[in-house]
């Protein structure tokens, strides 16, 4: 079992155990908000673009569709849904992010909520999103319902999560740089570079593809799919609320 107990870096930060306690997540977004999006586009070497490109593609939004992105941090995913045409809202448990997003882009819908219960009524939203959250969850499966209720009948659910890539000598290749040259980079050009090292060690506990498909189902989403991006880094899973 893992430890609940918080640790901290040198510097007193924050760093969430895998027990993923809502306060210690949301305290750890909070100390890397102010540089997260630029973090993540050199630890990815710039692919976390591509990624919200391909999400915005899925969710197939036509225009003044309501659009729940949850775990949206700054707003940096729900931006293309409005351009888009949908009627997005941003909602985070991180206060640090959510500020750093109304900073940056004071025109978004920015609404505070827990995923495990969402403060929406039901049947609210034609589609429901979450990039990158889901994995930090709690309890993902109680998320996954709270979606499901949130969503009206026929709308759809896209999961945007790091993955596992099926091919062996790339799958051997990523784990190498998540154990190695993502924390050495994160040194660098992150303000709290221990969150990293958790980023690392919660991707590569993460169920695989299939596994997270039979999750969706489990909470009740139906026609569940997903889709490869970079070779299976990351996954893009699809669910309809009968």
């Amino acid at each position: 079992m893992h430890s609940v107990v918080p640790t901290c870096d040198a510097r007193g930060v924050t760093r969430a155990s895998l027990d993923k306690q809502p306060r210690q997540v949301a305290a750890m977004f909070d100390d890397v908000a102010r540089r997260y999006d630029l973090t993540n586009d050199v630890l990815s070497l710039g692919q976390t673009r591509m990624w919200r490109r391909a999400l915005t593609r899925a969710l197939g939004i036509t225009p003044g569709q309501r659009v729940l992105d949850l775990a949206a941090g700054t707003g940096s995913s729900t931006e293309p849904m409005v351009r888009a045409g949908a009627r997005a809202v941003a909602c985070d448990f991180s206060l640090g992010m959510l500020a750093e997003g109304h900073r940056r882009q004071p025109d978004l819908a920015f609404v505070a909520g827990d995923a495990t219960r969402l403060p929406f009524s039901d049947a609210t939203f034609d589609a429901v999103t979450i990039s990158f959250g889901l994995r930090n969850v709690s309890d993902p499966q109680a998320a996954l319902g709270e979606m499901l209720r949130v969503t009206r009948a026929g709308g759809r659910l896209v999961v945007c999560e790091f993955s596992h890539p099926r091919w062996g000598p790339w799958r051997t290749a990523y784990d190498e740089y998540l154990m190695r040259a993502l924390p050495a980079l994160a040194r660098r050009v992150s303000s709290d570079p221990e969150a990293y090292s958790y980023l690392a060690e919660s991707i590569r506990a993460w169920p695989d593809q299939r596994e997270l498909a039979v999750r969706l189902q489990a909470a009740g989403w139906s026609q569940v799919a997903w889709r490869d991006l970079s070779g299976g880094i990351v996954a893009l899973h699809r669910g309809t609320r009968p």
